[in-house]
């Protein structure tokens, strides 16, 4: 009984509303200080860059204060100047806030270089389907005289005969060098 007498005390009650107090104090201090902390409803809207050369997407983006990283894009695109934006993250008209990072992919100067695969000893049909997999275009054959008909002897590019593991740009006419089936 004397411990249900403690609480009814007028010294306990008062402590409790103090201790609610400052804890209510410290939460809105500390709300209110994280909303100011992280700029809360202040966005600054993405703009469009698609298509702007790349100097010019940089401006604009200093303009608005926004960081940006260009990321190395993989696909050449003929149609595009070099050094555009083909594309953004994220993408136009999406709300970020100041000195968030906007990320470009942006068009090379020229095809990416790709490895010719070893195509020697492969029929022409196969030779063609691994080659046009990996970007490049079969312009022309010829044939010389070796057993194995429709069989790939040598590539060439630009005239010139190409090793497998030679570096050519994507998207190159090559020709093939096939076997005519006589001896």
């Amino acid at each position: 009984m004397k411990i249900l007498d403690h609480f009814k005390s007028n010294s306990i009650a008062k402590q409790i509303f103090l201790m609610l107090v400052i804890i209510f104090i410290i939460f809105f201090l500390v709300y209110n200080s994280l909303k100011i902390y992280t700029k809360h409803d202040r966005y600054i809207e993405v703009p469009n860059l698609a298509g702007k050369n790349l100097d010019e997407a940089i401006s604009i983006l200093d303009d608005n204060k926004l960081r940006y990283e260009v990321l190395d894009s993989s696909k050449f695109f003929v149609n595009i100047p070099y050094y555009s934006v083909i594309s953004q993250i994220p993408k136009e008209l999406e709300l970020v806030k100041k000195n968030r990072k906007i990320y470009l992919n942006v068009n090379p100067k020229n095809f990416q270089k790709v490895s010719l695969p070893n195509v020697i000893q492969i029929t022409k049909r196969n030779a063609e389907s691994i080659l046009t997999a990996l970007g490049f275009k079969v312009r022309d054959y010829s044939y010389v005289d070796n057993i194995g008909k429709d069989m790939v002897l040598d590539v060439l590019y630009l005239g010139e005969k190409i090793l497998p593991g030679q570096k050519i740009p994507m998207n190159s006419e090559i020709d093939l060098i096939l076997g005519n089936g006589e001896r």
